[in-house]
């Protein structure tokens, strides 16, 4: 295989039709090399267009949902991000180009190995990586200028909101199948937060948060 061609062809073919056209965004897609972050037996599909893999109950995002997430939360290199469900550290990676700090959660303890070993291979040094799952955030870290969900939830809990700085944005998927929105939250002020839906997918859930409530007649 290419790489190099194959990696073009996502970029070009996949991403940037998916309204990803921030240019530092897409040079930094053709640095962060998907294929270290993506596991051995699935290396041939690093490039293809569906959600990988990873265990029983854990997926890998599509590239062009990774990079659009990662557009919309337009990290800057002063800010410090928590990442929620950081699965193989790619998009961890990525943000670690973009920001000062990085703090990203990961509930499967391989995983989180396997995102360790990833960033650190690939040279990036201002992540770090926490065995533990997103629900309750990560208080003794607070605020954050940016939280990303790298994965669905039913609902954002408002103790994640409540760790953003004034100014602060989340991105999160959110709904229930057959399908779930894209969304960006920013803190407005000390209690008020302003919420802008992004665009429709379907993405594996983030694991420990609560599922909404069914209906009952």
């Amino acid at each position: 295989m290419n790489l190099e061609q194959a990696r073009f062809n996502m970029i070009e073919q996949q991403i940037r039709p998916w309204d990803v056209l921030d240019t530092s965004v897409l040079e930094l897609l053709h640095v962060v090399h998907r294929e270290d972050f993506v596991p051995e037996e699935h290396k041939v599909q690093a490039f293809v267009d569906v959600e990988l893999p990873l265990t029983a109950t854990r997926r890998m995002l599509a590239p062009k949902v990774e990079a659009r997430l990662f557009q919309e939360l337009k990290v800057q290199r002063h800010e410090k991000v928590l990442e929620i469900g950081a699965a193989t550290g790619h998009l961890a990676a990525l943000l670690g180009h973009k920001a000062q700090r990085v703090i990203a959660l990961e509930a499967d303890a391989g995983l989180a190995a396997l995102a360790a070993a990833n960033l650190r291979r690939a040279g990036v040094l201002n992540v770090n990586v926490l065995n533990q799952d997103g629900v309750s955030g990560l208080p003794a870290e607070e605020p954050f200028d940016a939280i990303l969900l790298s994965g669905s939830v039913a609902a954002v809990p408002q103790a994640l909101l409540n760790q953003l700085k004034v100014g602060g944005r989340l991105v999160a998927l959110v709904g229930e199948e057959p399908v779930m929105r894209a969304v960006i939250v920013t803190r407005t002020g000390a209690s008020d937060f302003r919420r802008v839906e992004l665009f429709d997918t379907v993405a594996g859930r983030l694991p420990g948060f609560a599922e909404a409530p069914a209906f009952s007649f």
